[in-house]
């Protein structure tokens, strides 16, 4: 079979670029090896933002584009993304008040036309902002968003295959080389495949698919290690923390799933993309980290759990992992038929990328490129107002319970309807396999979300797995599996 499209690799970069070429008309065949988000792209900080320490490495292209993304997704995927409001103190911090004040207000301004509040001063009556610190109530409020990173690449996914693209989970690339105007591929699952061309978002391992492709690179990336920590909450609020550390990082503390504050992230230098595994001095780091600012003091035992992911960022030479840049870089070979290597990136720009990834790709496809995922609404996100979809889930099924509605009216959105359509009672949803997810919503995830093991289905297209026991986690393990 002869695709127009071969994708290599199920994360958000990936998926974007599977979607906007799905929706622009071609054959599309996305190949992923282990699970989709199933490494960086669902180790993130969990944020759609403009990344206002960027501007201290003046990367003000960027973070006005992540700035604009961050509108786009806001309206685009309200039920899986959601405003944040951050506190950001001024006690102790190792730069000075005013250049915070002209950074923030560079933010507000780069970003444009927003609907998110714009930055201001503490004030006295911010007393749930200030009440968990310990220094004073110098400091700013500003805005970013929440995301659920593995739903959102979950969601491209979707949008690509609902609009014909061919998601193969669970299968490798093993080989290609090109043929006159094609590149003949064997895949792991036995199928040799014809394609014009080939996307290499392969994330950390995008050398590794150039050297088995035998195609040399002019562009690299360095792989930079971030990892977080999940201890239980440091206070009440929905507000975010941006804490100044003296190394002149900044460390993140989001309130997570309710019960749970979430802490990152590190930046360490790895050497392989299978050193995504956080060590012993991080979450030290990280634990030191929030208690020079909180009062709720918390040490590595605390710890409930963590991630870490490899981030494939471009190298532009700089010295220090916390400076090299966030933006990313398209590279075409057109020595035969195409072949656009992907390197560097963050999610939030990632739809950004797939558009500029489209319009390289255009000329060698014959392809008239434009626009089609600007303004598109993902799968389930066609919800103008929040709180009273939720108060229509609630009404419509109230059998599912206060915190359990919430968690699927987020997941899902308006696909719930598709999901429990016909259901009346708590009967219809099938025996609860573990931490209130059902048989119902389990085959959902297998059949339209491309989960395969209990791992998928718990700590990627759900958090549960965060709320279960060893134990739990085992028994849900057993009941995934007799599945039909």
């Amino acid at each position: 079979m002869t695709y127009d499209l071969l994708i290599v690799g199920g994360g958000i970069n990936g998926c974007a670029i599977a979607r906007e070429a799905a929706l622009l008309g071609l054959k599309v065949l996305l190949v992923e090896r282990d699970d989709l988000a199933g490494h960086t792209s669902s180790a993130s900080t969990k944020l759609i933002h403009g990344g206002l320490r960027y501007l201290e490495y003046y990367e003000f292209k960027l973070v006005a584009e992540a700035l604009r993304e961050r509108e786009r997704l806001i309206h685009a995927a309200p039920h899986i993304i959601r405003p944040l409001l951050f506190v950001l103190p001024q006690e102790n911090a190792v730069r000075p008040w005013w250049m915070i004040r002209l950074g923030l207000y560079l933010y507000d301004m780069l970003g444009g036309k927003m609907s998110l509040p714009r930055s201001r001063g503490l004030r006295a009556s911010d007393t749930a902002y200030s009440a968990p610190l310990k220094g004073g109530d110098r400091g700013f409020v500003y805005s970013d968003a929440f995301v659920d990173d593995s739903r959102l690449t979950m969601l491209n996914a979707m949008d690509a295959a609902a609009n014909g693209a061919e998601i193969a989970v669970g299968v490798a690339l093993d080989s290609a080389s090109r043929d006159g105007k094609i590149w003949r591929a064997a895949l792991s699952d036995g199928r040799g495949i014809a394609a014009r061309a080939i996307v290499n978002a392969a994330g950390p391992w995008v050398h590794r698919l150039l050297d088995c492709l035998g195609v040399d690179a002019k562009s690299d990336v360095r792989l930079v290690k971030g990892s977080h920590i999940v201890v239980p909450k440091l206070y009440d609020g929905d507000h975010a923390y941006i804490l100044q550390l003296p190394d002149r990082r900044i460390v993140f503390a989001i309130p997570y799933q309710s019960e749970f504050t979430e802490i990152g992230t590190t930046d360490i230098p790895v050497e392989n993309p299978e050193d995504a595994t956080i060590g012993a001095d991080e979450i030290a780091y990280l634990c030191d980290a929030a208690n020079s600012h909180f009062l709720k003091q918390i040490r590595p035992g605390d710890v409930t759990s963590s991630w870490s992911g490899v981030r494939p960022l471009y190298d532009d030479g700089a010295s220090e992992a916390k400076a090299v840049t966030r933006d990313y870089v398209l590279e075409l070979d057109t020595d035969g038929p195409p072949l656009l290597s992907v390197f560097g990136g963050k999610i939030t720009t990632a739809r950004h990328l797939a558009e500029e990834a489209l319009g390289k790709l255009a000329e060698p496809l014959g392809l008239s490129a434009h626009s089609v995922t600007r303004a598109r609404v993902f799968p389930g996100g066609a919800i103008p107002d929040f709180p009273l979809f939720l108060a229509h889930v609630r009404t419509t099924w109230p059998f599912l319970g206060e915190a359990r509605s919430e968690r699927m009216a987020h997941a899902y959105g308006t696909m719930l309807a598709d999901m429990l359509g016909g259901v009346t009672g708590e009967a219809g949803m099938g025996a609860d396999l573990g931490g209130g997810l059902t048989e119902i919503e389990a085959r959902w995830m297998k059949n339209r979300e491309w989960a395969r093991t209990s791992e998928d289905a718990l700590m990627r297209r759900s958090k549960i797995g965060l709320h279960l026991s060893e134990t739990e986690r085992a028994i849900f393990a057993e009941r995934w599996s007799a599945l039909s």
